[in-house]
């Protein structure tokens, strides 16, 4: 839709995609301040989090880009990281690998003495709060990509087609309307926060388990959508929808946990 830069400034060039990324990232962190007060976080605790998930945010881009550059390499033969795109898969897995063990490993060495184990005491929480994080920053991501014309769905041409949303793909160059699949999904992650958000708020401990599934379940359909680069298919699926299946696996084994350590579903308020 616009993939132009908007301004220029000390030379360097910005993006509506640049901006949208800046914007979810700002949002992850409002939600992840606001949820934890909500649950009482003790405050050098939040500290700690927001330091850690800086610094897995910026491993999760780097992952996103590998991940990128290792489906081109499949698919083509020719690795290149440099050039790559990234995708938001890799960088879900990355990011929350680098955060689950710098929270741990980090965390047992900061919070001691009379604040032994703060960090794990309260897991259980920010893991309801994560995917609340992960959501609303990928659902304004979304939307940079709509803007920049990357992760489109099948080309319909040059004349207006009902559906279809005009834009340049970032894969050929060429503008015309195209499935705007960036778009559904946006519009199906801001869903899925109010979702969570209820469910956060009313005390049900699976936020985790239900945005494992449903995104797995919703990203393994969006994909059959999709028409740019993705990787070599393994199998008929694209890497992305496999992962998913993970996703899903991921989900229905905590729901399994749940029941045999009978976790209760939902917390119970003290009147």
């Amino acid at each position: 839709m616009h993939p132009d830069s908007i301004l220029s400034i000390f030379g360097q060039q910005i993006y509506l995609y640049g901006v949208c990324i800046a914007v979810g990232i700002l949002a992850c962190f409002f939600v992840l301040f606001f949820y934890a007060k909500k649950r009482g976080i003790p405050d050098k605790l939040q500290d700690f989090i927001f330091i850690v998930g800086i610094v897995a945010i910026a491993v999760g881009f780097l992952a996103a880009k590998l991940f990128q550059a290792v489906y081109n390499w499949l698919e083509t033969g020719v690795f290149n990281f440099y050039s790559a795109g990234i995708t938001a898969m890799g960088g879900f897995i990355g990011g929350g690998a680098t955060f689950v063990l710098v929270y741990f490993g980090i965390g047992a060495l900061y919070f001691k003495d009379k604040e032994k184990n703060l960090h794990v005491k309260h897991f259980h929480t920010l893991a309801l709060i994560a995917p609340l994080c992960i959501v609303i920053a990928h659902a304004f991501g979304r939307i940079g990509c709509l803007f920049s014309g990357c992760c489109h769905g099948a080309y319909f041409g040059s004349s207006y087609v009902f559906g279809g949303v005009y834009m340049r793909a970032s894969d050929t160059g060429i503008w015309g309307y195209y499935v705007p699949t960036q778009l559904y999904e946006a519009i199906f992650l801001f869903l899925l926060f109010s979702i969570l958000s209820v469910m956060y708020f009313k005390g049900i401990n699976l936020t985790h388990a239900v945005y494992l599934i449903s995104y797995g379940v919703w990203r393994i359909i969006i994909e059959i959508f999709r028409t740019d680069p993705r990787g070599a298919a393994i199998l008929g699926l694209a890497p992305s929808q496999w992962q998913s299946i993970l996703f899903i696996a991921g989900g229905i084994a905590i729901i399994v946990v749940f029941i045999l350590l009978e976790i209760p579903f939902k917390e119970k308020r003290k009147s």
